[in-house]
């Protein structure tokens, strides 16, 4: 049996089980760790699920300290939170490592090094998997100073030290908690992991587009990126007869949604600027995720969760947070983004749209207006935007990443 040790949103288990899918084409029986509220949706794809007892619900985690993790948008702010939310790690550790007995490899996100230090236990397989690169190099600043900063060795190497701090923050106590409460100590040696998985035992594997980010020429021969992990979808997808009625009429709707970050907090103000700005446009559009707000003109269209792999290929632009997995979704679908970050790795993913000529300016959520969104959306709709957005997406869907990783993790076992 395969584990695979992740946590946090529905967009952060997506890869994930991209993953899995492709392990299970290989003959691997393989299971994910996922709470209660996300276990339905992991097993819809027919991967087996391996349940953590303790989630934001029966944790009570402070509503202000989710919505600060929501809204980190410098690395001071990033590193402050992750420091805060560590305590309610301990609650988690536990399961992880029970999940990790019995198995033959660990398969880890970074925000969960518990599976490091458990294979290492157990004298089997790890492999690091990260939904972004993440090991130094000298070719790039980190995603936590992407578009933040100017570009130099200094700044480089501060990039990556802030990136591993923060997750190795996110696990570093409870790990080391567990560890002495089960067996009297710490590891013989603990610390943090990540730049040592660069050996055929312990590689890691990335996902992420090298047409995006295109793989660093100083990594280990041992750290593999070879495109984007992206599930594969348990059946074809029938939209509301609302929404396939709207998309039959007229020209390809803006896509506009922000996933769990309007949640986060009440949004009645980014909707009317949202509506505006559509209005302003003369564009038909469709707001996802924001409720049903009322008196909606003819034009625009609200929906609840959608899977974007079927929509984003039927609209003429995205606008969204710029989570990770959404901006993959994005630059598949071939279509212009317009990305307005939040938090964290957003405003990184936001730059480098716009950097690749496929999107727009980034818009921080601080300084998002109707005029701004606006603006930013004729500015994706240019004809240039939109034939470089294409060109992106051809050569996305050319590579598969999560089979190309899965065959690593094969020849890794066979070893």
């Amino acid at each position: 049996m395969i584990t695979i040790i992740c946590s946090g949103s529905r967009g952060d288990f997506q890869p994930y089980i991209a993953l899995a899918q492709e392990l299970k084409k290989l003959g691997k029986d393989v299971r994910i760790t996922a709470s209660k509220s996300f276990e339905g949706f992991i097993k819809s794809y027919g991967i087996d699920v391996f349940p953590i007892e303790a989630d934001i619900e029966s944790l009570k985690v402070d509503p202000k300290l989710l919505k600060d993790a929501g809204s980190s948008d410098n690395p001071l702010k990033m590193l402050l939170t992750f420091n805060k939310m560590k305590k309610y790690g301990i609650y988690t550790v536990t399961d992880y490592y029970s999940a990790c007995e019995g198995s033959e490899l660990i398969i880890f996100h970074p925000g969960c090094t518990i599976g490091y230090f458990a294979a290492q236990k157990f004298g089997i397989p790890s492999v690091l998997a990260s939904p972004f690169p993440m090991h130094k190099t000298k070719e790039y600043l980190s995603v936590v100073m992407y578009g933040k900063t100017k570009s130099n060795a200094l700044t480089k190497k501060i990039s990556y030290a802030m990136l591993h701090g923060m997750l190795w923050m996110a696990s570093k106590s409870s790990v080391k908690g567990f560890w002495k409460k089960k067996f009297g100590e710490a590891p013989s040696d603990f610390g943090c992991p990540f730049e040592r998985h660069a050996d055929k035992k312990h590689p890691a594997i990335v996902s992420c587009s090298n047409f995006v980010f295109k793989r660093p020429e100083d990594w280990n021969k041992n750290i593999h990126q070879n495109g984007y992990w992206f599930t594969e979808e348990p059946s074809e997808y029938t939209p509301p007869n609302e929404l396939a009625a709207f998309l039959k009429v007229g020209e390809k709707p803006v896509y506009i949604g922000f996933g769990s970050m309007t949640s986060m907090d009440k949004h009645e103000v980014l909707v009317e600027m949202v509506v505006e700005a559509i209005v302003k446009n003369g564009k038909r559009g469709i707001i996802c995720g924001m409720g049903k707000p009322a008196n909606l003109p003819k034009n625009i269209i609200a929906i609840d969760s959608i899977p974007h792999s079927w929509l984003f290929e039927r609209v003429s632009a995205v606008c969204h947070h710029g989570g990770a997995g959404t901006t993959a979704a994005g630059f598949k679908a071939g279509v212009p983004s317009i990305i307005v970050p939040f938090s964290n790795d957003q405003f990184a993913w936001a730059h480098r749209a716009y950097d690749l000529g496929v999107g727009a300016k980034p818009i921080p959520k601080k300084e998002l207006t109707s005029d701004k969104l606006a603006a930013a959306i004729e500015f994706a709709l240019a004809d240039n935007i939109a034939a470089n957005a294409r060109s992106l997406g051809k050569k996305i869907a050319a590579e598969n990443g999560a089979m190309e990783c899965a065959k690593i993790i094969v020849k890794c076992l066979e070893r």
